[in-house]
């Protein structure tokens, strides 16, 4: 154990907080994993990454064309294997004014937290550190024009088809933001035509989250089967399809307080509906007249909800 009295500047070198993997060598060439050459996406396909998100690190790709992915990624001499989520080739925005902890967190959300702390939390933190100190100075200063860049920026914008499945824009609608902008709509009952399919509430379906422009947490549900809650229509005219999983033990939860996942309906595979087991009828022992006995009639069903026990005819005095 080091000694609690170890100045901070030497503690830090023999200590692994925020410590990030470079992986390089000469003649050694690494290929992406989010944009391999096409030649090498079979291999690639077969990697298993646990807690760790392998980039490639450095400056833009110098590849030639050839060994370059359709998106311009490729291979590169340098890998990052970072803790968090990364595009090939990361690099510190320019809207950071700063580092607040190691160059690879969101700025907005920690300058928020860090806004949050109470006059005492902030008193102690400067006068434990130095460079706690400034990052609460600059925070606390930090100007709003300086504070809304960190909100996100559109670096480039991709072509996209327009979506066939959301209804003709009118005239007479109201725009999104005027009230009865959203009548008509039904979550709950609206259907989408997917591969001839009409999908919507209590459909079943297999998620297909598209291989490029997908939630990195979608991805880990490829193949997995689930129910659609319902049909949702944005703003811009998209269509997006919420589900349960089936394998959620939390699904009832879930769809109590309407926590669902998202998907567009290119990334939904219609499944045939489950079959549903008829409720088993029995022969329910019918007593005859003048019988000192009871007699079974044939073909005398019962359904569920008129059987009873002979607990239940007893306490009631049926016999």
């Amino acid at each position: 154990m080091p000694d609690p009295r170890t100045p901070r500047d030497k503690a830090l070198r023999s200590a692994l907080i925020a410590t990030h993997c470079l992986v390089g060598g000469e003649g050694v060439e690494f290929v992406s994993l989010i944009d391999p050459p096409t030649d090498l996406a079979v291999h690639v396909g077969r990697c298993r990454n646990e807690f760790t998100f392998p980039v490639l690190g450095g400056g833009s790709p110098t590849a030639p064309a050839r060994l370059r992915g359709p998106q311009g990624g490729g291979t590169g001499h340098v890998v990052l294997s970072s803790p968090i989520i990364l595009p090939d080739h990361p690099q510190v925005a320019p809207e950071s004014p700063g580092d607040l902890h190691d160059a690879a967190e969101i700025d907005e959300i920690l300058t928020l937290r860090t806004m949050l702390l109470t006059d005492e939390e902030k008193r102690e933190a400067r006068a434990t550190d130095l460079r706690a100190a400034e990052i609460l100075d600059r925070v606390e200063t930090m100007p709003p024009e300086v504070f809304r860049r960190l909100h996100g920026a559109v670096r480039s914008l991709a072509p996209v088809s327009p979506a066939t499945t959301a209804p003709a824009p009118t005239s007479e609608r109201p725009a999104w933001w005027q009230e009865g902008a959203d009548a008509g709509f039904s979550p709950s009952t609206d259907t989408v035509l997917v591969d001839g399919v009409a999908l919507g509430g209590g459909s079943r379906v297999r998620l297909r989250p598209r291989g490029r422009g997908a939630d990195a947490q979608d991805m880990f549900l490829a193949g997995r089967t689930a129910e659609v809650a319902g049909v949702f229509h944005d703003v811009d005219g998209s269509v997006h399809l919420a589900v349960t999983l089936d394998d959620d033990p939390a699904s009832e939860l879930h769809t109590w307080y309407g926590r669902f996942h998202y998907f567009r309906p290119d990334e939904l595979e219609p499944l045939e509906p489950e079959p549903v087991e008829p409720e088993p009828f029995g022969f329910e022992p019918l007593e005859l007249a003048g019988s000192p006995g009871r007699a079974a009639v044939t073909g005398s069903r019962r359904t569920p909800e008129a059987a009873t026990t002979d607990s239940e005819t007893l306490s009631s005095g049926g016999r």
